[in-house]
């Protein structure tokens, strides 16, 4: 046997049992008496039972409408409790939002926009998956996650990228090295000195690269390394120094170091937020994004007290 019966059906049940009558019932409903009785009789007809017994006084549940009403009840709490939370993911207030970022980004520059983000939408499940420049990209574009914050040149195929931060670089340096002398450091002072470098997995790698190409500078012995903590730690002991932008500053501190700004260039990273260009955001991701964009407005002591050589983008 296939039962036939909807929401409405189950709703005016209830509503007759906890009214006690069809009345009061009605007016709980906002509807006519009438068309509340032909929804409960239509209920009766299509399950072949009768649901309520009727007297001059009172109307009471049947032993198969007792039955049926506690089910109604437990269908209707979890239907309503589900709708509500589809309405306040409609709205941007529920769900879940997930974004990959470079370890420096989500350590530094994105828990306090998260912060804020969660002080507006406190029901909202945030997922942060840091990992290096192409894994990343990777995540996004398998759709692991909705959003991505990192430093990219050009958008890859198929995204739309924009610049909401950038940072500039430093010589990072120990405690007493004789470049902790100066207020600047040019790049061409790293010449033929010992040199700590992130390896070419690395975004950081991509920039010192660069620029010692672009300027014909020849470094000393190289030590190499894949993450911050490794890089800080072997500058710490001697090894060399190094050149980190300032994202990655706050999380080099254990190791003991100082850091004085190159300069000669000035050389600054841009930090795009990244999206799929065809694959829609939900409202709760689209919330993020624009809080991200909006950070310069917000001002940078409510969205993230920024690490020294970082600055949101100005206004556009």
């Amino acid at each position: 046997m296939s039962i036939d019966i909807g929401l409405r059906h189950l709703r005016a049940v209830v509503a007759v049992a906890d009214a006690g009558g069809y009345s009061a019932a009605a007016r709980r409903l906002d509807m006519a008496q009438s068309s509340l009785s032909r929804t409960v009789a239509e209920a009766e007809r299509r399950l072949g039972v009768p649901l309520f017994e009727r007297t001059t006084r009172q109307v009471r549940p049947t032993p198969d409408g007792t039955h049926l009403i506690g089910m109604a009840r437990r269908l209707l709490a979890d239907f309503d409790a589900s709708l509500a939370h589809f309405e306040g993911y409609l709205a941007g207030q529920r769900g879940t939002v997930s974004i990959a970022a470079l370890p420096s980004i989500a350590a530094t520059l994105l828990p306090g926009v998260l912060a804020a983000f969660r002080a507006e939408r406190p029901e909202v499940t945030v997922m942060v998956r840091d990992g290096l420049s192409g894994e990343v990209l990777e995540m996004l574009r398998s759709g692991a996650v909705d959003l991505a914050l990192t430093v990219i040149g050009e958008s890859p195929a198929g995204t739309t990228a924009r610049q909401v931060a950038s940072d500039e670089f430093a010589c990072v340096i120990p405690e007493g090295h004789e470049l902790s002398a100066r207020k600047e450091v040019r790049w061409s002072d790293l010449a033929g000195r010992p040199f700590v470098a992130f390896d070419t997995t690395s975004s950081i790698r991509s920039h010192t690269d660069q620029v010692f190409a672009d300027q014909g500078i020849e470094t000393g012995p190289r030590t190499e390394a894949r993450n911050i903590g490794a890089v800080a730690g072997l500058t710490g002991a001697g090894l060399g120094v190094t050149a980190a932008p300032g994202l990655v500053l706050p999380m080099m501190r254990f190791a003991g170091l100082t850091w004085r700004p190159l300069i000669e260039p000035r050389v600054r990273r841009p930090i795009s937020l990244v999206h799929h260009r065809d694959r829609p955001l939900s409202h709760t991701a689209i919330a993020l994004a624009r809080l991200l964009v909006e950070a310069p407005a917000r001002s940078a002591t409510e969205a993230s007290d920024l690490p020294d050589l970082v600055r949101w983008n100005g206004p556009r």
